[in-house]
């Protein structure tokens, strides 16, 4: 039985990479946009890239130069050295790993973790950052739930560990942004895969929420979550149709 996405996920809104100013040197996905969310009472949403060494980070871009001013994909360092790679706009942080970060949240909100795709293309070439991010989540006490882009990485993470929510990451699929093939983009954009993979909800992209098949979804008692909101009244807009919003760039009101 597909696992249920917990009720808390649709009540705080979710700080999107943390909750994230670099004007106060917390850049996204850092210990300290981490630890602001936490005291804010939002739920936080990571991203996890893998190392050479197979081990999750906390670090959404492939390559690190914007977050880091170093450049080359992250999967070509190791996890020791990611940890010792500063990141640009902080205090002295580096790249926090996977384990680190659950042991700084604690079980005190909500955990939103997101699997970038591994494949390059959306496809089955996946599984090492699976199989370390149910390791590291093993004895973990707190609400997490789980969501890729990929389907693969998502069924993957149904086989590893099936007790644990998991969703789909879904949204217009445009492939000069998505830089993939118009092929790959056609068949992910009406979602699929969603029965197939045993997801409970989908994260959509804002500006396509009113996209059909989300409606369906929805009426189907499918829990609709959302990326990436960036002011009050887009959030208003967005709540339309979302049970939630992954916000940045302001502070969202908890509703009534």
């Amino acid at each position: 039985m597909t696992p249920s996405l917990p009720l808390e996920f649709l009540k705080r809104p979710i700080a999107h990479r943390a909750l994230h100013d670099v004007a106060d040197q917390r850049p996204e996905n850092s210990r300290s946009a981490i630890r602001a969310a936490i005291d804010a009472g939002y739920g936080i949403e990571i991203d996890l890239q893998r190392t050479r060494d197979n081990r999750a980070m906390v670090f959404h871009d492939y390559d690190m130069t914007r977050l880091t001013g170093r450049a080359g994909p992250i999967q070509q360092i190791t996890a020791a050295q990611a940890q010792a790679q500063p990141l640009l706009h902080s205090d002295g942080e580096s790249i926090p790993s996977f384990e680190e970060v659950l042991n700084m949240v604690a079980g005190r909100v909500p955990l939103l973790i997101e699997l970038k795709d591994q494949d390059g293309a959306m496809g089955p070439d996946i599984g090492a950052l699976e199989a370390d991010v149910v390791s590291a989540l093993k004895g973990y006490v707190g609400l997490v739930a789980l969501m890729s882009f990929n389907p693969h990485a998502v069924a993957e993470l149904a086989r590893l560990a099936p007790h644990l929510p998991r969703g789909l990451v879904t949204g217009c699929y445009d492939p000069k942004v998505e830089l993939l093939p118009q092929s790959i983009c056609d068949h992910l954009r009406n979602i699929p895969d969603f029965d197939r993979v045993g997801a409970s909800f989908i994260s959509h992209e804002a500006s396509d929420l009113d996209r059909p098949r989300v409606a369906e979804l929805k009426a189907q008692g499918v829990p609709i979550l959302c990326w990436t909101v960036r002011s009050p009244e887009q959030e208003a807009e967005a709540r339309r149709v979302a049970d939630n919003v992954t916000f940045e760039g302001y502070l969202a009101e908890y509703p009534a």
